[in-house]
């Protein structure tokens, strides 16, 4: 099982996926890339709310979740209306898909770079990582983030470079960054993910 901290306003779901094959291998069908358009088919949707709710709750610990440190869902959905979002691997695309309809913010690691004990939690003090391959950085102090053993390396805004997929990837952790409230829709989101994943050939886990 996945552990976190204590926190007020955060729920949380886990999904581990064994794919069939390195990511290199195994391309996106078209099924899955047209669920990156906001037309696609998905039996989930997010809200205005749940924006709302997914902002107070990385809020909770001084993070400020505006501009360009937004979740990663408000980006997904405004990539999508202004020109769509583009295809990078299996793994990713099925988070990104289930991220954009759901409106859930979700952080997919290599577990073979993400290496445990892992676990949630506020990162404290000045923690800055490479979030890109351009060598951007963002500071993530106040910020949940999944924890490995070497430090933060993801959370409901930007993903650490360290530990993100690449074309040698077959097994992934991914975290569903939901609030209390939303529940429901964070168990519809966790099984769509497990479902596609699924069709993909990936076996899964849920936490």
């Amino acid at each position: 099982m996945l552990q976190a901290e204590p926190h007020p306003l955060l729920v949380f779901r886990a999904l581990w996926c064994d794919f069939p094959a390195p990511l290199s291998e195994l391309p996106s069908p078209d099924w899955l890339t047209a669920a990156l358009s906001p037309t696609g088919p998905a039996p989930v949707s997010s809200s205005d709310e749940l924006r709302a709710a997914v902002r107070d709750m990385l809020r909770q610990g001084g993070y400020k979740p505006t501009g360009r440190g937004k979740p990663a869902s408000e980006y997904l959905r405004k990539a999508a209306a202004e020109g769509g979002i583009p295809s990078i691997n299996a793994a990713v695309d099925t988070c990104n898909a289930v991220s954009l309809h759901s409106g859930f913010p979700i952080s997919v690691v290599d577990l073979d770079r993400a290496h445990g004990p892992h676990r949630i939690a506020v990162s404290r003090g000045a923690t800055p990582y490479v979030f890109n391959a351009s060598g951007q950085t963002i500071d993530v102090e106040g910020l949940l983030c999944l924890f490995d053993a070497v430090g933060p390396c993801a959370n409901a805004v930007k993903d650490s470079q360290r530990t993100k997929t690449h074309g040698e990837t077959r097994r992934t952790l991914s975290v569903v960054w939901g609030a209390r409230g939303h529940e429901a829709g964070l168990e519809r989101a966790l099984e769509w993910y497990a479902a596609l994943a699924g069709r993909l050939g990936a076996g899964t886990r849920q936490g």
